[in-house]
């Protein structure tokens, strides 16, 4: 066998073993249990840099919804130049949405909102709690 007909049967030989990698590999991707979030909250980061603050339900599914939607928007102030951040409902648009449908590959991480955080304190104060 010449040197190029070798690297072709290495090359063959490697996508043969990540296949059966895969296979192997595969049920227990399928049967992973889908995570159960311990806070009222969690912190949603999506590929285009938005991050919203909700409830998600069906993370892990193919159709993710998050509901009860905050997000920080930010003002500067054009005299002084202080940024100040502001935490918005989701709602409030001409649309009126009241939930989001999310994309499963567009989500970077998720995170929980602890009940003593600064946006858990905010979001009780928009509720009136």
């Amino acid at each position: 066998m010449n040197a190029r007909g070798n690297v072709a049967f290495q090359a063959i030989v490697v996508i043969l073993l990540a296949a059966v990698v895969s296979l192997l590999a595969w049920p227990h991707l399928r049967s992973a249990p889908i995570p159960k979030f311990q806070t009222e909250y969690q912190a949603v980061l999506l590929t285009g840099g938005q991050a919203f603050y909700g409830k998600l339900e069906g993370f892990g599914t193919s159709f993710p919804v998050l509901t009860d939607i905050y997000y920080v928007q930010s003002q500067v102030n054009p005299e002084t130049k202080a940024v100040t951040n502001i935490l918005i409902q989701r709602g409030k648009e001409w649309h009126g949405p009241d939930r989001m449908y999310l994309n499963p590959s567009h989500i970077l991480w998720v995170e929980p909102v602890a009940p003593d955080s600064q946006v858990a304190r905010l979001i009780a104060e928009k509720k009136g709690k």
